[in-house]
């Protein structure tokens, strides 16, 4: 059994210790390209839909060149067969500009097993630790070419925050924009209750859309509970009945001490990771 697989476009089943970019690859010079990140379970990814849609968002967004839909489908699933049915593992599907010499984008899906760090976080939540992201909320707004809404490939701020956050001895971040609003974490969505309510900032306030919280709003309306994009400050974390950072393969962690201050248990835990689990199941599937 395949500790990670590697497909490319053309549904070719690739050797993963075989060298695949190109030194001159954009992705890896300029960091020039976008990708998704989704669970799979069962041999099947999930919520391929509703990744597929924000990929070819980001794609438009940077003006990337697009295979499309068909080729990314039938690459997903041969990587999803070869990885096996009786394991979780992390998707990974990743478009470059291709090489700065010219030529075709580049473009695969890869797929690893899912990290104890992921389990633990689901298992018992997280300590997160609020940090400037040093932009507004407008900014998606009034410089589009900052790329707020795309998922690209240039995670060096993101990857720098949660460092610093573990050096202030947290796991995770969430981001707070220049007028002192919640954004996202470097990762993940953040989602709050307030009864049986679940809230999370706005897209439009220069954050990623979130697949997984989108497909929990889904299911939990389903379930009698209203789901609302409000403006959110930190304090609205503090006084709310439970905080969390939703994303594909983490799923729902729950958040349990914000900036040293523990939080109360969650009324509404059980529902939130039951919700998910269900989502990430039923939403976003053909």
């Amino acid at each position: 059994m395949a500790d990670q697989v590697l497909v490319t476009l053309d549904g070719q089943v690739r050797d993963v210790d075989e060298p695949l970019l190109h030194v001159d690859d954009l992705a890896v010079v300029r960091g020039d390209g976008v990708f998704e990140t989704l669970l799979v379970r069962d041999g099947r990814a999930c919520k391929l839909v509703l990744h597929l849609d924000r990929l070819e968002a980001s794609a438009s967004a940077l003006e990337l060149p697009w295979p499309g839909r068909g080729l990314w489908t039938r690459a997903v699933e041969a990587a999803a067969r070869e990885w096996g049915n009786d394991r979780e593992g992390w998707m990974r599907l990743v478009l470059s500009r291709g090489r700065e010499a010219g030529g075709p984008p580049t473009a695969f899906v890869t797929v690893g097993p899912v990290g104890e760090r992921v389990l633990r976080a689901r298992r018992d939540g997280v300590s997160v630790v609020t940090l400037a992201r040093g932009f507004s909320v407008d900014l998606a707004a009034t410089a589009p070419w900052q790329l707020a809404g795309a998922k690209t490939l240039s995670y060096a701020t993101n990857m720098a925050a949660l460092r610093h956050a573990q050096a202030r001895g947290a796991d995770d971040v969430i981001f707070t924009s220049s007028e002192g609003r919640v954004l996202e974490g470097p990762r993940a969505t953040v989602v709050i209750a307030r009864g049986k309510t679940l809230i999370t900032p706005p897209p439009e306030q220069s954050i990623l859309a979130g697949t997984t919280q989108k497909a929990l709003f889904e299911v939990a309306e389903t379930k009698g509970y209203q789901c609302e994009y409000a403006p959110l400050f930190p304090s609205d974390l503090i006084v709310s009945e439970g905080v969390w950072l939703i994303s594909s393969v983490t799923l729902a962690a729950r958040v349990h001490t914000l900036d040293g201050l523990a939080l109360p248990p969650s009324p509404a835990a059980e529902d939130v990771a039951s919700m998910v689990e269900t989502a990430v199941e039923t939403v976003g599937v053909d």
